[in-house]
């Protein structure tokens, strides 16, 4: 059962959504969940999402099931692409479709003619922090943040 990513069609919007569903109800609780959450508003159009031309959106399959998704984009702005959305479902974990889907991206960078590729992990979420560390990705700064309020995050 290899991992196959490719570029999310219009018969894969169900699933899109399904898994970003997932993917926020994950970081809910996380230390910095709710400000990645506020940063990273729901994605309600998936149809022009997928068709536009500086934003690629992929999904990972296994068995020709959808078990992963991740989105970025491309900026010639800031050259480069960033990757906004990625998830891969717990029981798919460790089978390779994360960094497949990260090695789809640096692809498509070098493709468009960007200079690098960015993306975020929360604090304490080594599982996508090591994805994009296996890929080469590394940390090149840290933001941090004390809450003022007593409700904030």
């Amino acid at each position: 059962m290899d991992p196959v990513v490719r570029r999310a069609t219009l018969n894969d919007t169900t699933d899109l959504a399904r898994l970003q569903h997932l993917a926020r109800q994950g970081i809910e609780d996380v230390r910095g969940g709710a400000l990645r959450l506020a940063e990273c508003p729901v994605v309600t159009d998936w149809n022009t999402l997928i068709n536009d031309p500086h934003t690629v959106v992929v999904v990972g399959t296994l068995d020709e099931s959808v078990m992963s998704y991740a989105v970025m984009q491309l900026s010639a702005e800031k050259n480069r692409g960033l990757i906004t959305h990625a998830y891969v479902e717990a029981e798919a974990r460790e089978l390779g479709l994360g960094d497949t889907m990260v090695e789809h991206f640096i692809a498509a960078v070098r493709t468009a003619g960007l200079d690098g590729i960015e993306a975020v992990a929360l604090p304490g979420d080594r599982e996508t922090k090591n994805m994009f560390e296996r890929a080469g990705l590394t940390a090149r700064k840290l933001t941090v943040y004390k809450a003022l309020q007593s409700n904030a995050d």
